[in-house]
């Protein structure tokens, strides 16, 4: 999640665990430990691939995290004798910490809960990487909170509602989830790596990307949709060889433990030299994808991996006309938007339909 949100929860445990003994102070002191983990965007692992999968790595692990927080409740136990207990200060300082990675793990990017066991990132999206109302809901029990001086109270009302808008999108996941099964399983797309997660800074308009060799397929759905089973639009990966290619080197295979198979594939020039670059899936929205990356360039007709990755910006971003018409689809208007609407033509698959609904073609 974003740096605001982080602080604002780091605030509120901190505020509802110690807003008695410390007042404000728990809420400050919740503040900046909240954002923490996400100081390790500051290193340079010295190549674009590592920068990106190394974030949320060590500094957002469980148990680095939860060594941390016991140091510093063992440091403010002798400090501060007759403050508070050390089961007390364990709580508030361990808390603080591991919520930031846990609500990290509930978007779609991927977070190392276990490092350093070699476990790929968990990710279990339920929430885009910015969601005002997720943000609001703590925002405003801060505010009552410093405003009122009842601190535990309206820290822990601050995160009651936002633990409970957070089981209403796991809901509105499973729901959107059934209501893609009867159109996955027409595709043939019952056993297919699938992910299913919300649209930019909402919970009730729905992506879903399912991975089938060398397509993928893409739909959107919105809690507001009629009943029909949703439409998936099947898109070109160019699997093979390129991802042959791709997993010949240490970085391909290091974005592809990062990626899962959400990795799509494609030949570019740059600067005059034919350039492998795997366009991870899962991130951003289709046709607005901002993790790109060269892994390989051909030269004599042979393929060789680049010693150090390159990111490669979105050729697109989120406009404002764009942003209208994401709203239009939220609301339920299927025709507003269609995954393929800005995917480019050359990723097409000859004689497939590219619209939210058939009855689009003769509108």
């Amino acid at each position: 999640m974003d740096s605001i949100t982080q602080a604002a929860l780091g605030a509120a445990v901190g505020g509802a665990v110690m807003g008695r003994r410390l007042g404000r102070k728990a809420v400050v002191v919740g503040a900046l430990l909240g954002t923490l983990p996400d100081l390790d965007v500051a290193l340079d692992y010295g190549d674009a691939i590592a920068n990106v999968t190394e974030h949320r790595g060590f500094s957002h692990s469980l148990f680095v995290l939860t060594g941390l927080g016991t140091l510093l409740a063992l440091v403010c136990r002798y400090a501060l004798p007759g403050r508070a207990s050390l089961a007390r200060w364990w709580c508030f300082f361990t808390l603080i910490l591991v919520t930031h990675p846990l609500l990290d793990s509930l978007t779609t990017y991927g977070t190392q809960l276990l490092w350093p066991l070699d476990r790929p990132p968990a990710a279990w999206p339920v929430v885009f990487i910015i969601d005002p109302l997720y943000s609001l809901a703590l925002l405003g029990g801060l505010v009552a909170a410093c405003v009122s001086r009842r601190v535990v109270r309206y820290c822990a009302f601050g995160l009651a509602l936002s633990c409970a808008y957070l089981l209403m999108a796991a809901g509105m996941k499973w729901s959107i989830e059934m209501r893609l099964a009867p159109a996955l399983e027409a595709r043939g797309l019952d056993d297919a790596p699938l992910i299913v997660q919300p649209t930019p800074f909402n919970i009730l308009l729905w992506r879903a990307t399912a991975i089938e060799g060398e397509r993928y397929y893409e739909g959107l759905v919105s809690v507001f949709d009629d009943e029909d089973a949703p439409r998936v639009e099947a898109f070109q990966r160019q699997r093979a060889p390129l991802e042959e290619v791709a997993l010949s080197g240490a970085l391909g295979q290091r974005l592809t433990w990062f990626s899962g198979a959400f990795l799509r594939y494609e030949r570019q020039s740059i600067d005059g030299v034919e350039t492998l670059v795997a366009t991870d899936l899962r991130l951003g929205f289709p046709g607005f994808h901002p993790f790109n990356f060269t892994l390989a360039t051909r030269q004599n007709g042979e393929w060789q991996a680049v010693p150090e990755s390159e990111q490669l910006p979105s050729e697109r971003g989120l406009n404002a006309q764009t942003l209208s018409r994401l709203a239009a689809r939220i609301a339920g208007n299927e025709g507003a938007l269609c995954a393929s609407d800005f995917i480019e033509r050359t990723w097409r698959v000859a004689g497939e339909t590219y619209a939210c609904r058939p009855k689009r073609l003769a509108d």
